[in-house]
């Protein structure tokens, strides 16, 4: 962590490259680079260009490659589709080396699994109930996914806490982009902005120390 600690791009002002791993380099042959390979790439292309920081569009575990990652199934590894957890770190330290704070975009509003005709990943076959906004048998859409992740549940807000804690003591970014942030803060319907997850993320010791972007809008009534 002393490389991360060290660096200027904490407390400058954000100029940010949007950065889609799965789309940055294929190979000849049509495959893409791994983590490391990108990284000597990436890292002095940036460099190059003047930016602060780098926002990689989302880089959990997802089972679509159409979907850029925005549909995800679990969250708290990055996709093996480019490497395993140690070869990503290796590309952020290497960033941080050059002077480039590193932001995720991260998609905790909902997850791959639909609506009710859709598949059963893993969260709808554990407690649909509380994982999820529901009607009934029927599933809240505020995201345009055909679900709706609960924070109101004491369970989930702490699987996305504990999974933000993750990513910044582990996996060493400095940040989040916050995709359809206004979701995250829906409690029985309307959004808040004193809900749950804006209340305890203002008081966590390590996330309320990132940097912390949110997308202001959802696709719910009053969102």
């Amino acid at each position: 962590m002393a490389a991360r600690e060290a660096g200027d791009w904490l407390h400058a002002p954000l100029s940010v490259y949007e950065v889609h791993l799965g789309s940055w380099r294929r190979r000849a042959d049509g495959g893409f680079l791994g983590y490391r390979e990108i990284a000597a790439e990436l890292v002095p292309y940036v460099a190059e260009l003047g930016f602060t920081h780098v926002e990689f569009l989302p880089v959990t575990e997802h089972p679509l490659d159409e979907s850029w990652g925005y549909q995800p199934s679990g969250y708290f590894a990055p996709t093996r589709r480019f490497g395993d957890p140690d070869d990503f770190r290796f590309l952020v330290d290497q960033l941080h080396q050059a002077g480039i704070g590193v932001i995720l975009d991260v998609v905790m509003n909902h997850t791959a699994e639909g609506g009710t005709d859709g598949p059963v990943l893993n969260y709808k076959g554990l407690a649909p109930e509380f994982f999820y906004h529901r009607d009934g048998a029927n599933y809240r859409d505020y995201t345009g996914c055909g679900n709706t992740l609960n924070m109101r549940h004491p369970r989930v807000l702490q699987l996305i806490m504990d999974s933000l804690r993750y990513w910044v003591t582990e996996m060493h970014v400095d940040g989040f982009r916050f995709d359809l942030a206004a979701t995250l803060a829906r409690e029985e319907h309307a959004p808040d902005r004193m809900s749950s997850f804006f209340d305890i993320i203002h008081q966590d010791p390590v996330l309320s120390q990132v940097k912390l972007i949110a997308e202001p809008w959802d696709v719910g009534a009053d969102g």
